[in-house]
């Protein structure tokens, strides 16, 4: 649910708010109640001296059952919240004013009605409910002085000014309309501040949200071209955009060790097409010189032998320019497919048949196993040719006399697949990864060092890709390699 910083934001927003709601409103309720005990208890302060002083409600520690009756009565009357209850000197309950049976204590703690007396303390003060015991109210105390002189005290007047009548109507004061009011005015002010704050957490994040939107994009862009899906964890904005940060520095970092690998083999390259250009040429025009300062006192057979070694430099010259656009044109594009409908066992056949002479020559055994209900496919004729040109030379080279390399075609999932398969040396685990590489050799001797520049693997792949399908390579050193690639078949 909370996948955007904007939700989390408006999250905790609504619980600050909640959260200031709450207090608020306990907060008003508390304060107002304090403030009214506090009232209540001020204006009441010198009620019970009064009453004392009025009415004589205790001589020689007898009660004045008349007296105490009018008292009670008349009070009641005048405000029925108050109770009224006389109390010995040590805090005994003497007689009250409330009805029979609902007065559950027999003392009330004494050491508020002192504090109270003697003035000290903030109000509102409270003292014990004897109808409650726990619990406590706010009242009003004065001394019964003993005699005429007043120099004894005989008990004390104890006035409970918020009795239980007093709770009922601090409830009916919880729903009225001013408190009503003062917590909808408070209610609507959060309301309004959380709308607010809203509308600021939207517009300061929705610049953060366009930029995690365009992150998003370039991350899917970027894992298309490298083959590997979004790989982004859940989170926000923020969480979002370090790991689309982490991701993006992973690949610079691949992608910087790529550059470096392919400056590696750029020089590499270099080195090679240095020497493999400079064999020729050299050989060539020392021939050709060899001609020109010798041509008349050379006999004609020795003149001839060397006019065909230096035909062989230049077509091997030709060979190597040849391969280095190819490549070039490939990776580039620039390369049309023109395609057509072809039988492919009839271009083995013909491919094969080029090599056997080469494959004599190395004292290697060429085979071609192809079926007669082959079908037809669609591609580039040129192409395909090429990429059999260079898997089955690829082969020869690395084949050592008496080896066999072997051309097969298979019939595979509503398509044809080639093979191309050696019984050389294999391939070092460690090499697999690089052979389609451009300009990449690995170790090699004998045949397999002369000539190449480490291309044609790379252009029959980049062949094979523009057809929709991929060449594959299986070695096991020691037992030989195998190339594969599929076409798709066209049936009559």
């Amino acid at each position: 649910m909370l996948r955007s910083l904007y939700s989390r934001l408006a999250l905790a927003l609504l619980v600050v708010v909640l959260l200031l709601g709450s207090a608020g409103i306990v907060s008003t309720l508390l304060t107002t109640r304090l403030y009214l005990e506090e009232l209540d208890q001020q204006l009441n302060r010198d009620l019970a001296a009064h009453l004392v002083t009025d009415s004589l409600l205790l001589r020689e520690g007898a009660l004045q059952e008349d007296n105490l009756q009018h008292l009670f009565h008349s009070l009641m009357v005048i405000n029925p919240r108050i109770e009224v209850y006389l109390l010995d000197g040590e805090g005994r309950i003497l007689t009250y004013s409330a009805p029979a049976g609902r007065v559950r204590s027999e003392r009330v703690s004494m050491g508020p009605v002192r504090r109270f007396l003697d003035g000290g303390g903030p109000l509102p003060l409270r003292g014990d409910d004897p109808r409650k015991p726990g619990q406590t109210r706010v009242f009003s105390a004065a001394p019964i002085p003993a005699g005429a002189t007043g120099d004894a005290i005989e008990g004390y007047l104890y006035v409970v000014l918020g009795g239980e009548a007093y709770q009922s109507v601090a409830r009916m004061f919880q729903s009225s309309y001013i408190l009503r009011l003062s917590v909808g005015i408070g209610l609507g002010a959060l309301l309004v501040a959380g709308a607010t704050g809203l509308l600021a957490f939207r517009l300061l994040t929705r610049r953060l949200g366009h930029l995690d939107h365009r992150m998003r994009e370039l991350r899917a862009a970027a894992s298309d071209e490298a083959g590997d899906g979004p790989t982004g964890r859940r989170g926000d904005e923020i969480d979002r955009l370090e790991a689309t940060f982490d991701h993006m520095a992973e690949r610079i970092s691949e992608q910087m060790e790529e550059l470096q690998r392919h400056d590696r083999l750029r020089r590499e390259l270099v080195a090679n097409v240095s020497h493999d250009l400079r064999t020729p040429l050299a050989g060539l025009q020392g021939y050709l010189e060899t001609l020109l300062l010798k041509g008349d006192s050379l006999p004609p057979q020795e003149a001839r032998g060397y006019l065909e070694t230096a035909l062989r430099q230049s077509e091997h010259l030709g060979s190597l320019v040849t391969q280095l656009f190819e490549l070039a044109s490939l990776e580039a594009g620039a390369v049309k497919m023109r395609k057509e409908t072809f039988s492919l066992g009839e271009l083995t056949q013909d491919v094969v048949q080029k090599f056997h002479l080469p494959a004599e020559r190395a004292g290697v055994r060429l085979d071609a196993r192809l079926p007669e209900d082959l079908a037809r496919v669609e591609g580039d004729l040129r192409l395909i040719e090429r990429v059999l040109d260079n898997l089955i030379d690829n082969g020869l080279r690395y084949t050592p006399e008496g080896g066999r390399v072997t051309v097969a075609l298979n019939r595979v999932n509503g398509g044809i697949e080639v093979q191309v398969a050696d019984t050389g040396p294999g391939i070092p685990e460690e090499q697999l990864p690089h052979v389609f590489d451009r300009f990449y050799r690995g170790a090699s001797s004998g045949r397999a060092a002369e000539g190449g520049i480490g291309l044609g693997l790379a252009i029959a792949r980049r062949a094979v890709e523009l057809h929709g399908s991929s060449l594959v390579v299986e070695s096991v050193p020691g037992r030989g390699t195998r190339f594969s690639f599929r076409l798709a078949r066209v049936d009559p």
